[in-house]
């Protein structure tokens, strides 16, 4: 592989894409209303983000930008942006957080590839395909490092303390998910421990900073923290869901790639369980010992079909963005709390 030329800030800006949501039922798309709310914010976090990518060292733009240009939908950002409107904020710290957001959220999806062996991120080559591990995990800390640059430059110890903290527990979540992994003992508890450790940590930091910068009660700032820890644990859960019951064309979702690895996600749980003897001796194979055959990924989604797993598994999704919206009470009414409700909505829906 060779080193690639580095991409100037004019050119790095070209590949950051519009952000625009998915799709839910009905047309209706959900995070394109919101992002209309927050359309200069978002702008404007845009050119942060690519303005902190530059760098002399050729790979890392031009690595940085692979992962920021293959899509997403930004979410963990807008939500920073849109709750620190919703909470009456004026000025414009919450950009640069937003940009500290993505740039956490960019490192960890650099790392858990390299560490899950992906070779696809979105439908496309991902990053350690193209560029190698080594140059992935390092540009993966490069912003890590840029991302704690912006929290120093923002001058609270609050803001510090709650994006650090949650970096932390993104950690501890990943090497608890590598714990739990090939292991049919997990029960769910531990499993939403895994989810709050991996997920929903950001989801809930990303919110509850546009509390602290808007000087909100520590009762707001509080309910916007619960509002993304169980936003991101009803995102993660029906993630998981998908990993079985995906239309990968329609929602760009591999089918397989958890089974593939041997992750513990509830519908493997909720299978095992149910099932019979000869059921969890399958899954014992598959999962726990690692001896897969190119038929036995179908065997595991009828298993789960037959026992209703992923139902059972978006039912307990669905009950955590009804606790995420339930958070929003707090607020008075607006379009932006308006939008983070059927944010909370769409989460569920992408799959119904």
């Amino acid at each position: 592989m060779g080193i690639v030329t580095s991409l100037p800030p004019s050119e790095l800006q070209s590949s950051v894409p519009v952000v625009t949501g998915p799709v839910a039922a009905g047309g209706e798309d959900v995070l394109t209303r919101l992002v209309a709310l927050i359309g200069e914010d978002l702008s404007a976090c845009n050119t942060a983000i690519v303005a902190r990518m530059h760098s002399q060292v050729a790979l890392i733009p031009q690595l940085a930008a692979h992962i920021v240009a293959a899509g997403g939908k930004r979410l963990r950002p807008v939500l920073t942006l849109a709750c620190a409107r919703m909470c009456g904020y004026a000025g414009d710290r919450h950009i640069n957080l937003a940009a500290c957001v993505e740039f956490i959220h960019t490192a960890t999806l650099l790392h858990d590839d390299v560490v899950d062996e992906s070779v696809l991120r979105r439908g496309l080559a991902s990053a350690n395909a193209i560029f190698g591990n080594k140059a992935s995990v390092l540009v993966g800390d490069f912003l890590f490092a840029r991302a704690f640059q912006l929290m120093v430059a923002d001058g609270s110890l609050e803001v510090l303390g709650i994006l650090s903290q949650a970096a932390a527990t993104i950690a501890e979540g990943e090497v608890l998910q590598l714990a739990t992994q090939n292991d049919l003992g997990t029960d769910e508890a531990r499993y939403l421990d895994v989810v709050r450790g991996k997920t929903a940590a950001l989801f809930a930091a990303a919110c509850e900073v546009g509390a602290v910068v808007a000087d909100r009660p520590a009762a707001e700032a509080a309910a916007l923290r619960e509002y993304g820890t169980c936003l991101g644990i009803a995102f993660q859960l029906v993630d998981d869901a998908l990993d079985y019951a995906a239309d990968q064309e329609t929602l760009g979702k591999t089918v397989g790639d958890d089974f593939r690895e041997g992750k513990i996600t509830l519908p493997v749980l909720v299978a095992y369980a149910a099932g019979s003897e000869a059921d969890r001796v399958f899954w014992r194979r598959v999962i726990e010992d690692s001896e897969q055959t190119e038929a036995d990924l179908a065997h595991a989604m009828a298993l789960m079909e037959n026992v209703d797993a992923i139902r059972i598994t978006l039912d307990r999704a669905a009950e955590f963005a009804d606790a995420a919206k339930a958070q929003l009470a707090v607020f008075p009414d607006s379009a932006y709390r308006a939008s983070l409700m059927e944010v909370a909505d769409y989460t569920v829906s992408r799959v119904r």
